[in-house]
């Protein structure tokens, strides 16, 4: 949707009832106050003379807002809108939250996306009425007043996790655009900042803990324990409340709490954190939006599923390359078998401390011995050739429909393993693994024609998602 597609009288309904279905979806800027806020702000609802609506965060800022402390909308969860959107901007969007423009700036972001910087910052105006520089910024911003409103990390230290080149440039942009340093903010939010970063495990030499929230309602039990039957020994540890992995310098915890996801970080460069925390949302499909989803699906023949299972969610992978290959090692072969297969990758082939390992060892590296088929070893040098020399981005950069295109060319890749890529890394949200008899076999023992595959859509992954957890 549009910038100038928001609809003022439905937003002012929305920010009157503080209705959290809308939270992510805009915000609502108060001109006498100079302040912007979620729509379940918790302040008296403003006049409708003197609020005006922004889609993104950035663009509110832009027009000279300031976040509101009370609901601080670096809280909120992604737009459903842009987190399922597979064109140029919302492609964009999801860069700018791994962190792309931070480390390449808006030119590697456009050349990541194989076009010019010149229409990228058409295409975001039109959209948002801000540059991806304003974005990117704004994501700087929202990320670092989190961190010093949550931990004790030194503002040093926080200026350069939440992607600044230098305290100086923090210190600056914070007061130009907030009105305040970081040390007044800190100051302002010391209690609260005291309380969380002393909590038990909150903050434990270099650990820090964020809160990742969602839209409720959240099947954390679906997801957490989806993840638990998949972890590959030597790189995950996961069970029914808990989910731990390797990243580079270190490691996350995630643990789903009754509002939110608490993150574990544990790292020695936290300027990686702003890539943790987009990767972290996708793997737990955070940014989903479950009434959306419900609607459709609960008029359907899944009815009863939905019902069983409310605010079930697609799990995503923390990095698109690793999701291939677990794609290709598990074909025809069983859940725990493709473990053993994907711990002996690990531990032959992945870089120091337990990382799985880069399209780039992958393709250098001897996979005879470890159980795998010459065709399947083939197959997996092909996937990381591709991704090595740029003919295939499964972390955003790509159109979905052209990244499944050139999956399909890689040998012994077919419709399911280039669907349930799709399903999970791609977060193409009408993906369905064609073929999957896991899928077959529920639907007949549920008497559910073939033909009402096409009545799922656009939501064809949570319908088999549906499917798969009911067996």
């Amino acid at each position: 949707m549009a910038l100038q597609e928001l609809d003022f009288d439905s937003c002012y309904r929305a920010v009157s009832a503080r209705d959290p279905r809308f939270d992510g979806r805009f915000y609502t800027a108060v001109t006498t106050t100079r302040i912007y806020c979620r729509p379940i702000c918790p302040a008296r609802t403003p006049s409708w003379r003197n609020v005006r609506f922004y889609r993104h965060a950035a663009s509110a800022e832009a027009a000279g807002f300031r976040p509101c402390k009370r609901c601080r909308p670096e809280l909120s969860p992604g737009d459903p809108g842009w987190d399922l959107r597979g064109d140029l901007v919302g492609r964009a969007l999801r860069l700018i939250d791994d962190g792309a423009a931070d480390e390449q700036g808006v030119a590697g972001l456009a050349r990541r996306l194989h076009i010019t910087e010149r229409h990228l910052h058409r295409l975001f105006v039109a959209e948002l009425g801000v540059g991806p520089l304003a974005v990117a910024r704004t994501k700087r911003l929202l990320l670092a007043k989190q961190l010093l409103t949550e931990t004790s990390l030194p503002i040093t230290e926080v200026a350069f996790a939440a992607g600044f080149g230098s305290v100086r440039q923090f210190n600056a942009t914070m007061r130009e655009t907030y009105g305040f340093t970081p040390s007044e903010l800190r100051a302002t939010a010391g209690p609260r900042a005291a309380a969380i970063a002393s909590a038990p495990a909150a903050q434990t030499g270099a650990t820090l803990r964020l809160r990742l929230h969602r839209r409720h309602p959240y099947d954390a039990d679906g997801v957490f324990s989806f993840l638990a039957a998949r972890a590959i020994p030597g790189l995950e540890v996961a069970d029914r409340t808990s989910y731990r992995r390797a990243v580079p310098g270190g490691t996350i915890t995630l643990t789903p709490r009754p509002d939110h996801i608490a993150l574990d970080v544990a790292v020695e460069d936290t300027r990686q954190l702003a890539r943790i925390v987009a990767r972290c949302r996708r793997l737990l499909d955070l940014d989903a939006d479950p009434q959306a989803i419900a609607d459709v699906l609960s008029g359907t023949s899944l009815a009863p599923l939905v019902a069983a299972r409310p605010g079930l969610r697609v799990p995503g992978t923390f990095d698109g390359f690793e999701l291939a290959v677990r794609a290709v090692v598990g074909q025809q072969i069983s859940v725990a078998g493709a473990r053993t297969l994907l711990g002996r990758i690990v531990a032959r082939a992945g870089a120091p401390g337990g990382l799985f390992p880069t399209p780039a060892r992958l393709l250098e590296a001897d996979l005879s011995g470890l159980g795998l088929t010459g065709r399947r070893i083939d197959t997996l040098k092909d996937l990381a050739a591709r991704l090595v020399d740029g003919r295939l981005d499964l972390d955003g950069g790509q159109d979905p429909a052209q990244a499944v295109a050139e999956l399909l060319e890689v040998r012994g890749i077919g419709p399911w393993t280039a669907s349930y890529i799709a399903l999970r890394a791609l977060r193409d949200p009408d993906a369905w693994p064609t073929g999957d008899l896991v899928l077959v076999k529920r639907m007949a023992a549920l008497g559910i024609p073939n033909d009402h595959i096409e009545r799922w859509r656009p939501w064809r992954a949570y319908a088999a998602l549906h499917l798969w957890s009911s067996s």
